[in-house]
C-alpha cells in the first residue's frame, strides 16, 4: 500500500490547532503544536511541501468556516484539516445538529476544490469543564461520523485515544493538550492518515502524585486562573482571540 503523500497542507480551527499548551518560542505566537508536528513529519525528505495554519484561539464553528475556510480554500490545499466545535459545545444552549451540518457543508466546499478533508471527534480530558458534557460531545461525534461516512472525508477519532486520560497529557488550564499530548494526537493523526514518519512518543515525566489537600489546592488555583476569566470573557462577549491573526497564513515551508 502507498503511503499518501500531500505537498500543499492547510490548518484550520480553534485553539487546539493554534497550539495552545504546546510552547515554542521559535514558532508564530510561540507555539507548536499537533498541527505543526503532522506537517514536520509531512514535510520529512520534502522540497515541494508547503504547511499553513489559519486556526485562532476561542473561535466557533460558525466563525472558522465564515473566517478561515475561504482562505483555506484559496489556498487551494490537497490536505485541508478542519477541527473545532469544542467552543460551541460549552455553550449553555447549542444546536449540535445545526453546528454539524455546517461541517457538513464546509467539507463539501473542500472536495470541490479537491482537498482531502480530515475531521476530529472530541475526546474527554482528564479533568475540566468537558467531563460534564460528555453527552454532547457522543451526540456531536456520532454526527460527525455520519458526516465522515457521506463525504469521504478521514476521521481522527480521538474519543477513542483513551491514553489521552492521562493528566500528563493535559496543560495546567485542563483544557488544552500539553506537549506530550500534542505530540500523542500528532502521531494519532499521522497514523490515521497512513503517512510513514520517524517521529516517537515524548518520554512522559513521573507522575505527579498529589495529597487530598494539594488536589484541593490545585483546584482552587485552577478556578481562580482559568474557570473565573472564562466565565467573565463569556459574559463580556470577549474571546481568547481577540486581536490575534493567523499564526501561519501563507503557505510555506516548515
Amino acid at each position: 500500500m502507498l503511503t499518501p503523500s500531500y505537498s500543499r497542507y492547510v490548518a484550520i480551527g480553534d485553539s487546539w490547532t493554534e497550539g495552545l499548551g504546546d510552547a515554542d518560542e521559535t514558532r508564530p505566537h510561540g507555539l507548536r503544536g499537533w498541527a505543526d508536528r503532522v506537517a514536520e513529519a509531512l514535510a520529512a525528505g520534502r522540497d515541494d511541501f508547503r504547511y499553513a495554519n489559519l486556526a485562532i484561539r476561542g473561535r466557533t464553528v460558525e466563525e472558522i468556516i465564515a473566517e478561515q475556510l475561504p482562505p483555506a480554500l484559496d489556498l487551494r490545499p490537497d490536505l485541508l484539516s478542519l477541527q473545532g466545535g469544542g467552543n460551541d459545545l460549552l455553550h449553555v444552549r447549542v444546536d449540535i445538529d445545526a453546528l454539524v451540518g455546517s461541517i457538513d457543508a464546509a467539507v463539501a466546499r473542500a472536495n470541490e476544490v479537491g482537498a482531502r478533508v480530515v475531521l476530529f471527534t472530541h475526546g474527554i480530558p482528564a479533568a475540566g469543564p468537558f467531563r460534564a458534557l460528555r453527552g454532547r460531545i457522543a451526540i456531536f461525534n456520532q454526527l460527525l461520523r455520519e458526516v465522515v461516512d457521506h463525504r469521504g472525508a478521514v476521521l481522527v477519532d480521538n474519543w477513542r485515544l483513551h491514553e489521552a486520560t492521562d493528566p500528563r497529557y493535559w496543560d495546567v488550564d485542563r483544557i488544552h493538550p500539553s506537549p506530550y499530548g500534542h505530540q500523542l494526537a500528532a502521531l494519532h493523526a499521522l497514523k490515521t492518515l497512513g503517512v510513514r514518519h520517524d517521529d516517537e512518543p515524548l518520554p512522559l515525566p513521573d507522575p505527579h502524585v498529589l495529597t487530598r489537600r494539594q488536589r484541593l489546592l490545585a483546584d482552587v488555583e485552577w478556578v481562580t486562573t482559568f474557570v473565573g476569566p472564562w466565565v467573565h470573557r463569556r459574559l463580556t462577549g470577549r474571546s481568547l482571540g481577540d486581536g490575534i491573526t493567523a499564526k501561519r497564513p501563507t503557505l510555506a515551508p516548515i
